[in-house]
């Protein structure tokens, strides 16, 4: 009733992706993705959420899809 008990949605709250070595991942950082033959890929945010974009083919991935069972790190490792 009047949208008072509605959540925006840009008032949802983007998680924290830690790489799988567990360091913090930020848009733009480039990582190796270990899914999906993606290889080299870059962190990207488009509306409201993450995605990784293949530097090879374009292709893009939500990071939902990159989630490792066993630790809930993303299963990807981060570029020095």
């Amino acid at each position: 009733m009047f949208g008072l008990f509605t959540k925006k949605r840009d008032e949802q709250k983007l998680p924290r992706l830690l790489d799988l070595n567990g360091e913090a991942l930020q848009v733009g950082d480039l990582v190796k993705a270990l899914r999906y033959e993606l290889g080299e890929a870059r962190l990207i945010l488009e509306e409201n959420t993450y995605y990784y974009e293949s530097l090879h083919n374009g292709e893009k991935v939500i990071w939902l899809k990159m989630i490792d069972a066993s630790t809930e790190n993303q299963k990807v490792l981060k570029n020095s």
